[in-house]
């Protein structure tokens, strides 16, 4: 495809004023004439010389082959040349989910050299995602013309959760400021449940501490040393319903969930519990039995990391009959939804059945545009109808969490993006109750 370039629409400008001088001064006509015929040659010359260009310009991608959803991320492009030089535009056929800063690129690349160029992606949906062709428009010899080119190249890359996060959190932990995202409580020697070692008696060390037949023997005060207890279950059951579209700043509440239950997987591998999911609410569920191998946080991104809410809503009492039918052992169950005033029917017999046998804790997700709406002043009949829905849909939602609490459930409310801290500071302090 040949486009005409900025210096071709110029000239063909200056020719049409050419031709009107001509209606004022017939003399002009000659020069009128053979400036048409000049200016069709050249543009017809260097469209020809311009398509002779075609196919020399050699272009690679780089991208990583698996992305954290939510961030931004850097694609490079690496252009060569064996001879002559080019300069003109590209653009990257990334895929229409992501947003894109730096396109299209300019770029001047001289004889047998060549050029890296880069611009930047917003990572904003999960799955398996495609960079089709790259598209170059380069400059023909005279820049009359944008000789426009397809070079063929695929890239597939996978967007998974988060997993960036667990870097984050790994590089806090080491430097001791888990406090700055938020984190409070964090595993300390002696606090937990299961006998780790004997040592020297401290000043601070509980009497219930003290062991006295080791006391006995060597003559002075030993203390009995805990550890939290380890080799636990964590089970994630994720509602993957329609209620799980909602939106929280770039990300759906689903695409946060995700992001939150890797990191917090991470967290548990790390102390030596067996993590596992389970998903409902859409047509195909996903099971992964508890596990604490170094490749469950893998397998757990590899289980989710295509997954998306569906149009159906969540049966929770079937949910928890498969899962309950899989866990041989006692776990803690987290369930992960957004409630609803007409959850009855089926979360209240869910939770009592999961309760006979594991220790359960609801999550639920807060929609930030129903506190945007109740901050909104009412200035008018259908803003006060709108608020009074919130309010009275925000009512259905605690007399919901209300009854969980009262049957002994421990309901974390809270809102998409503070998810991943809640869900660690509520593992953290069951573990050291041995509550798990």
């Amino acid at each position: 495809m040949l486009l005409p370039d900025r210096r071709l629409l110029i000239v063909a400008g200056l020719w049409l004023l050419l031709g009107l001088a001509v209606a004022v001064v017939p003399g002009l006509l000659m020069l009128w004439q053979a400036a048409a015929a000049t200016l069709l040659a050249l543009a017809a010359g260097d469209a020809f010389a311009g398509r002779r260009r075609r196919g020399r310009i050699a272009v690679q991608r780089d991208v990583p082959h698996a992305l954290p959803v939510g961030t931004w991320q850097t694609v490079n492009l690496r252009l060569s040349l064996e001879a002559g030089a080019a300069t003109g535009w590209l653009h990257d056929a990334h895929p229409v989910a992501f947003r894109s800063e730096g396109l299209p690129l300019q770029f001047t690349i001289a004889s047998g050299r060549w050029l890296r160029v880069s611009y930047r992606i917003s990572v904003s949906e999960r799955g398996r995602q495609v960079f089709a062709a790259i598209t170059l428009r380069c400059a023909s010899p005279l820049r009359l013309w944008l000789v426009e080119e397809t070079v063929a190249t695929r890239d597939v890359v996978r967007v998974f959760p988060n997993f960036a996060r667990i870097a984050h959190y790994t590089l806090l932990a080491t430097d001791n400021r888990l406090s700055q995202i938020g984190i409070l409580q964090r595993r300390r020697r002696g606090a937990g449940m299961e006998f780790q070692q004997l040592r020297d008696y401290r000043q601070e060390d509980s009497p219930r501490q003290i062991d006295w037949q080791a006391s006995a023997r060597v003559g002075r005060l030993i203390s009995r040393e805990y550890q939290d207890e380890r080799d636990q279950q964590i089970v994630f059951l994720l509602d993957c319903s329609s209620r799980m579209r909602a939106r929280d700043g770039d990300l759906s509440h689903f695409d946060h969930t995700l992001n939150a239950l890797l990191l917090l997987a991470y967290v548990a591998l790390r102390q030596g519990d067996a993590v596992g999911l389970a998903t409902f609410g859409h047509p195909q569920t996903r099971l992964l039995v508890p596990r604490k191998s170094v490749a469950t946080t893998q397998a757990l991104m590899n289980a989710v990391y295509d997954l998306e809410p569906s149009l159906q809503a969540p049966d929770y009492l079937l949910a928890a009959e498969r899962i309950d039918g899989q866990l041989r052992k006692r776990a803690l169950v987290v369930l992960v939804t957004n409630l609803r005033d007409e959850d009855d029917d089926t979360l209240l017999p869910a939770v009592r059945q999961l309760r006979r046998r594991h220790a359960v804790s609801v999550a639920s997700l807060r929609e930030p545009v129903l506190d945007e709406l109740l901050a909104t002043p009412v200035a008018e009949f259908d803003a006060a109808l709108t608020r009074a829905a919130g309010l009275e849909y925000l009512q259905a939602r605690r007399r919901q969490i209300a009854l969980l609490r009262h049957g002994g459930v421990h309901v974390l409310d809270v809102g998409a993006r503070e998810l991943p801290v809640a869900l660690i500071n509520h593992y953290w302090a069951r573990k050291r109750a041995g509550a798990l």
